[in-house]
């Protein structure tokens, strides 16, 4: 786990860090419909489809890997992975369940069908222990879709990865979309970097070769 401390005296944001930090602690949240057409036309499963874009989208952007470790100290971790909220059908609380398999979507998709087999069934928040420090947060809402979401974290302002959650997608003119909300902490993260963000994701999720290592991975059981 490779983490680079910030010399904030040094580092470009050091007034935007302070201001959103000590005069005006702020988090900020946006809610779009994000377009999954594609995910839907290649037949895969929602949600680590999503997970898995995702991941591959925060991995690209600092400003989405900056947080304070387990001492304290802020910093930039090269990798983060998802933690992903799990509720296993027939079930009423979810799990928190992760995975460090994200080199590719196969890799992935074959780390979630065992972890959701092996551990979708407990019902504690933590289903798969050891969370590594280096995770941010994924939840999906499949029963109702939604226009506006916000989480309010009693220590949300010492927090700085973003959090996303996902509604349940609908069809509207031909299009496949789902709610996602993001939120973020202004003092590491603007608009600017929210629209990159956004733009960096929907590329992903439109681009086949994203989810198949090869042309014959399509019929290797990552379909849904």
């Amino acid at each position: 786990m490779f983490f680079k401390e910030i010399n904030i005296e040094e580092w470009k944001r050091k007034e935007y860090f302070e201001h959103f930090t000590k005069n005006e602690p702020c988090t900020a949240s946006i809610t779009l419909k994000l377009d999954i057409t594609n995910i839907k036309k290649l037949n895969l499963k929602v949600y680590p489809a999503l997970i898995y874009t995702l991941t591959k989208t925060v991995n690209q952007f600092e400003e989405f890997r900056t947080n304070k470790n387990s001492q304290g100290i802020l910093g930039i971790y090269e990798t983060l992975y998802p933690c992903y909220a799990y509720l296993k059908k027939g079930n009423e609380l979810f799990t928190n369940l992760w995975s460090d398999s994200i080199n590719s979507y196969s890799e992935f998709y074959n780390s979630y069908i065992y972890d959701t087999t092996e551990y979708g069934h407990i019902q504690k928040l933590i289903g798969k222990d050891n969370v590594p420090e280096n995770s941010f947060s994924i939840s999906m809402e499949p029963w109702f879709t939604f226009d506006g979401f916000n989480l309010n974290l009693k220590n949300g302002y010492d927090y700085f990865f973003p959090i996303f959650t996902l509604g349940k997608f609908f069809l509207e003119n031909e299009k496949y979309l789902i709610p996602l909300s993001i939120q973020v902490n202004h003092a590491v993260c603007d608009a600017f970097y929210l629209q990159r963000f956004l733009e960096k994701l929907e590329e992903l999720i439109n681009t086949d070769e994203t989810f198949f290592d090869t042309p014959h991975d399509q019929s290797r059981g990552i379909l849904g």
